[in-house]
Parts: structure tokens; sequence; C-alpha cells
């Protein structure tokens, strides 16, 4: 079957019905791709290498011969996949610019009776389209608190109720702590990170409010988009306000049932501010199952950490909200009576 050409809007109505294919190499895939796509590579990492060297001293014709000379053999592999994975035989394909190895990808399928769509321009079409919309102006209310206030559940239990939030913490697989990581998946690469950031916005309204977590710059390794921090940093922040045993018994649940070794690895990351006494307390109240004891400790630190990240903020965008002993349902009211009051219904 002939193949069909596809612009990137054409894209975004297809691939809700059909699977994505990326054509790219292995390396190229796993640094990252458009979010759901199977990799199925026309040339893997080392025949890329072979090619790429080849076209650079001898041009395009030379490339092309040896990249066939070298895939060839491989095409029935390709077609037996592609059939196991995709019985429906329709999916979208790309590569890096839409170009010769999602041309020969579609081709290939098409002789075994796939109807193929194929992006024009490839995935640098739709980086260029994360990029721009990681850095739209939104309306943002931002949900601030020390250590502990819940915020997290929070969001969640927001967007049940049918609000627009952004998960970052979820997205970078990482709680933006020295503990953060503890029991998550692999953080994704940066531009990988963009693009989930980027897929998860698409879906909202930048005209209405979306609340978002307050974060750092940094969340794990990853660093968020200069632009998107700075609409968060000069958005109004609502400062969740509850009781330190509140707090520790919050964090007692989330982190309670960690592996000890990796409590202890994460105390000692935190050593230069901690102190070599408070270190050494936290450790052995870890060893001895001394919840309260350890997490009090620790949000000494994080709770001037935070009290000084508030003083770079505009204090008439800060709205303070006393939650102590709130069910989560009366919370979650008391937010949303916060959002009419600056953004309307």
């Amino acid at each position: 079957m002939a193949e069909t050409r596809i612009t990137l809007a054409e894209f975004f109505k297809l691939r809700e019905a059909l699977p994505l294919v990326d054509a790219r190499s292995e390396s190229e895939f796993l640094q990252s791709n458009i979010p759901g796509a199977f990799n199925l590579p026309i040339l893997a990492d080392s025949e890329r290498v072979v090619v790429g060297t080849l076209y650079k001293s001898e041009g395009a014709e030379a490339a092309t011969l040896k990249g066939f000379e070298l895939v060839g053999p491989r095409f029935f592999q390709i077609q037996k996949e592609a059939l196991r994975l995709f019985p429906e035989r329709k999916i979208i394909v790309y590569c890096w610019r839409g170009g010769m190895r999602s041309q020969i990808l579609a081709w290939l399928l098409g002789m075994v009776g796939f109807e193929v769509y194929r992006l024009n321009g490839g995935y640098k079409t739709y980086r260029t389209f994360t990029f721009e919309e990681v850095r739209k102006e939104r309306k943002l209310i931002i949900l601030g608190g020390k250590t502990g206030t819940g915020k997290t559940v929070l969001l969640q239990k927001l967007n049940e109720q049918g609000e627009q939030i952004l998960d970052l913490e979820g997205i970078a697989n990482h709680k933006g702590s020295s503990f953060g990581g503890i029991g998550l998946p692999t953080q994704p690469s940066v531009e990988q990170f963009e693009n989930l950031l980027a897929e998860n916005l698409y879906k909202l309204d930048p005209s209405i409010p979306t609340w978002i977590e307050n974060e750092s710059r940094k969340i794990g390794r990853l660093i968020l988009p200069n632009e998107l921090y700075t609409q968060m940093s000069e958005a109004m922040m609502v400062d969740i306000q509850k009781t330190p045993e509140e707090r520790i018994a919050h964090i007692s649940t989330e982190y309670g049932n960690l592996p000890k070794e990796s409590l202890i690895a994460a105390v000692k990351r935190l050593q230069k501010r901690l102190g070599g006494l408070r270190t050494q307390q936290a450790i052995e109240a870890i060893q001895a199952n001394e919840l309260s004891s350890w997490i009090s400790n620790l949000l000494i630190y994080y709770d001037k950490t935070y009290e000084f990240d508030l003083t770079r903020r505009v204090d008439e965008k800060i709205q303070k909200l006393d939650l102590t002993e709130k069910s989560l349902d009366e919370q979650v009211e008391l937010l949303l009576k916060i959002k009419k009051q600056y953004h309307g219904k």
C-alpha cells in the first residue's frame, strides 16, 4: 500500500487511534522519543555510524548503497516484528527528519499490506512543537507549603475535582528532595522530560488556571525550562500551613517503609548542609526505626530552605492558608475558594 504523508496537526488526531513507530536507532530512541512510540530501527547504532561516516567521506549515493547492504538482510525480520506488534496493519511512522529511514520503513511495511502514515519533518518537527509548548504563557496557581504539608495529595485531589493540574514530580519521576528518587523509576533525559511536559500541557486550556506544586528550578537532575520556572515564580502561591505533628505523620506514611540504606544515603548527600552532628543523629534514628526523630531533625533544614525561598516571592502574591486538622475534602474546598477569589469561576 502507498504511504500517506501527514502534518503535525494531522498526526495529533491520528495517533489517538493508531500505533506510532520510531524508525531511528536504539540510542536515539532511548535518549528521547515521542511518548508512546515503539522502536523499529532501520539502522542499528553501529550501522548508523558506518553509514554516517561514509556519507561525510563519499557522499549520499555511497551511504545509501551501504545502508541497503547492511539492513537488507534484516528486512524480513522487521516485517515479521511489525506484523506481530501491529496485526491491524495500520501505523504512523517517523524518523529524525521524516526522510530516508521512515520512507524505507513505510515502503517495507507497505509490501506486506500495511497502511502507513509518515510524519512530515519527523521527530525534529515534533521537538519544535514541544519546545514551544512548554514556554507558552499560562495562568498558574502554585501550591506551596513546607515539606510534609501533603501538596502532592492535594494536587491529585484537585485533579479528581476536575481542576487542571500539572504534576511536575510525577513527570520527572522524582519528589524533589534528596529523598525524592527513592523507589521511583529512573528519571527521563532532559529532552524527554520536556517532551512529557509538553504532552501534558498540550491537553490543558491555557486560559484556565492550572495548579502546580511549588518546585525549585531542579527536580532531581532535571531542570525546568526557564520560561516555565519564571512563570511559576511570578504566579500567585497558596502557602499551606499545618502543624509539625501533621507534617511528620504525612512524611512517615511516604518514607517510613523505604529501605534504610536508601534513606541513610539520602541523609549523607545532605551532610554539608546538615552538619556532622545532625547527620549522625539522623542516621542513628533511621537505624533505630525512630521515624519522628529523624524526620523532625531533617525538617529543620528543609524549613529553613523553604523560608528562604519565600523571600524571593512578592508578598502580595502569597496567600497563607491554614489547613490544620482539616479533612482532605475541606482542604480542597478552601483551595477552590482561593482560586475563585483570584481567578473567578
